[in-house]
């Protein structure tokens, strides 16, 4: 039944309802505003990174290569006759000079034979001087004066020749340096040719080589080969004062610097290079020929180039890239050339001097990124030993 009292009791009902519906929207709207302006941006992402600047300076270029040791001067020594030794005048690896006696052979024939043809060449020269005086009172003809003198000049070549075969029989050193190991012993029957007789005790026995090598080991040599488009580089610098400098590592730690004194004038073509030689100082004898070693060479210099340092470039399917930072503390990518490398540093075109450059942390950025510059990491014992 619909009385004034229902009815005013139904509008007081839907008024409520429309009221309790927009007191929700208005809580929602409410709520809705307050977490949009709450709403805090992320943090902007800060990489530390450690940089160093784009020096410009004159940069040697530096060839790192490997080569053999080889003796200044050396020499087989091999008898010029076969004959037997009589005594040895040296130990294994003795210093000799040039001219040392180094082996006497069996000189009791040799000997013999020059003293024959020596009192036959006196005898012909008495005869030739008692012709002369003949001829002077007419005894004789001239003709007799020139058969004695032909027969004393006969006479004393022949004495000669009979010295200087004597004198194969006295082995000396041509050179001075250090003797190798000894291949004979005395009694041994050697020859000129490629093998040795040598004796050891009961049994006879060959060995193919020199009676000894006397090698000269200070100084001592190098040898190694560089590429051919360095050729004109190496004779420019070698026409200089201070010539061609090289540094021999020798392992250990240690190294030996020594100086280019030829540079070959022919190109291996197979290989492409040029043969060059170096000396160095040896008086310690830490060197000996046949020695492989890692050699240093400094082929040109390079005027005013922006160096880097190599552990800065990246290379990838793009090329090489540097990251750089600006101004705003922001990192640029850059793509670069790299002319050459060396002792850790590196010729680049592509930047400016005075550019910041990311040694370190560059894996971790991205172009437009915010950096700060950190502390550089510090090499430990198992990094040096890398």
């Amino acid at each position: 039944m619909n009385t004034p009292a229902n009815k005013r009791f139904n509008f007081n009902k839907k008024y409520i309802y429309i009221l309790g519906l927009v007191a929700i929207i208005l809580l929602g709207y409410v709520l809705y505003l307050s977490l949009t302006t709450t709403k805090k941006k992320p943090p902007e992402i800060v990489q530390s990174v450690v940089t160093t600047t784009v020096v410009q300076k004159d940069f040697p270029v530096i060839i790192e290569t490997s080569g053999n040791v080889v003796a200044n001067n050396i020499v087989d020594i091999r008898p010029q006759v076969a004959n037997v030794i009589s005594k040895i005048h040296i130990k294994d690896g003795q210093e000799v000079k040039a001219g040392d006696l180094l082996f006497t052979l069996d000189d009791r024939a040799d000997k013999a034979n020059y003293e024959k043809f020596k009192s036959l060449a006196d005898d012909a020269e008495r005869q030739y001087n008692r012709a002369l005086e003949l001829a002077k009172q007419n005894f004789i003809s001239q003709a007799s004066v020139d058969t004695a003198m032909a027969n004393a000049n006969s006479a004393r070549a022949a004495a000669n020749a009979s010295q200087v075969t004597l004198s194969y029989d006295y082995i000396r050193s041509p050179i001075s340096g250090r003797a190798g190991v000894i291949n004979v012993f005395p009694g041994s029957l050697v020859s000129p040719s490629n093998v040795v007789s040598t004796t050891s005790s009961i049994t006879a026995t060959t060995s193919q080589g020199a009676m000894v090598t006397i090698s000269q080991l200070n100084p001592i040599n190098v040898q190694f080969t560089v590429p051919e488009v360095h050729m004109a580089g190496l004779m420019k610098l070698q026409k200089s004062p201070e010539g061609l400098i090289v540094t021999v590592d020798i392992g250990g730690g240690i190294t030996k610097q020594g100086k280019v004194y030829v540079v070959d004038n022919q190109i291996d073509t197979v290989l492409g290079s040029v043969r060059v030689k170096a000396t160095l100082d040896n008086s310690d004898y830490s060197l000996a020929p046949g020695r492989f070693v890692h050699i240093n060479l400094q082929t040109q210099i390079m005027k005013d180039a922006l160096v880097v340092p190599s552990q800065s470039i990246i290379s990838n399917s793009l090329g090489d890239l540097i990251y750089t930072v600006d101004a705003d503390n922001k990192t640029v990518m850059n793509k670069v050339k790299v002319i050459n490398q060396g002792n850790g540093s590196a010729v680049v075109t592509g930047l400016k001097a005075g550019d910041r450059v990311v040694v370190e942390g560059k894996q971790n950025i991205r172009p437009g990124l915010k950096v700060t510059e950190g502390s550089p990491r510090k090499v430990t014992e198992e990094d040096s030993k890398k």
